[in-house]
């Protein structure tokens, strides 16, 4: 998918919002359970109760891999899925993958061609040469860790060096790499001060936003400091919209917390 129709996706619905498919089969309804694919029913239930209200849908590959060949299988039927019957969702692979160059070439098959997805989340440790093999792929878009959510981003990526911050020097260097223009970057909410810095190095990029609900973040904020000319957020939220509710009725209290997100996201986007 194009940047152009993506964003045309968020001007259309009045959203940027991404619901995170990140399924334990501990938490969601127990009558599921009874189904001969528990995973891919709970997801196929929630995209359909909410692909209206949002733009993207993120499933995190480890909720997947660990439940083996049986979680693969249904990562893959939800993808084919949401590619068959909502081709105007951007997906991602929330796989944070990033090895040498040839591995780095099979994960990008992997999800771009084999999978088909959107977009693959991926990891910059390794440098340009990790990265550079998710690039080459067109019309496919490679979102790059840049400040993460969790408390211990501040263990590597607010150090300076060079009197730089880490994740500063990140962003300015991946900018100079092949392809660049299909980057986009992960920056978690609850660092929201420091969209502003952000936006200074990459004004115009899609930011990949966890942290929304149930890990403290603040739309406002980032919205405040981290929107562009053309929106430029893709706004996640997995466990605040998709585990809304255990009983038979949860699709209906998921549907809820997403339309008060995109009541939200209307209502910013209209100011």
């Amino acid at each position: 998918m194009t940047t152009q129709k993506l964003v045309a996706q968020i001007r259309k619905k009045k959203s940027f919002l991404c619901i995170g498919l990140d399924v334990d089969l501990e938490k969601i309804p127990s009558h599921l359970l009874k189904e001969e694919d528990p995973i891919f029913s709970f997801n196929k239930a929630i995209i359909d109760a909410t692909h209206q209200l949002c733009v993207a849908y993120k499933p995190n590959t480890a909720f997947y891999e660990a439940y083996g060949i049986k979680g693969w299988t249904s990562l893959e039927k939800t993808i084919q899925y949401l590619n068959k019957n909502y081709p105007e969702i951007f997906t991602i692979a929330d796989a944070k993958r990033g090895d040498i160059g040839n591995t780095s070439a099979m994960y990008a098959k992997a999800f771009f061609e084999d999978l088909a997805f959107d977009a693959v989340t991926v990891a910059p440790y390794m440098g340009k040469d990790s990265v550079e093999p998710f690039l080459a792929f067109k019309n496919k878009h490679t979102i790059m860790l840049a400040l993460t959510s969790n408390a211990g981003a501040f263990d590597f990526q607010t150090k300076k060096i060079d009197e730089k911050e880490l994740y500063k020097q990140v962003l300015e260097t991946s900018k100079k790499w092949e392809n660049s223009e299909n980057l986009m970057y992960v920056v978690g909410a609850t660092k929201a001060a420091y969209f502003r810095e952000v936006r200074k190095i990459v004004p115009n990029s899609f930011l990949l936003v966890p942290g929304i609900g149930a890990q403290g973040g603040s739309l406002q904020e980032v919205c405040k400091y981290g929107l562009s000319e053309n929106v430029g957020l893709l706004i996640n939220s997995s466990r605040g919209i998709i585990y809304a509710s255990k009983d038979e009725n949860f699709t209906d209290a998921a549907a809820v917390k997403a339309k008060e997100l995109q009541n939200q996201m209307e209502e910013i986007l209209t100011k």
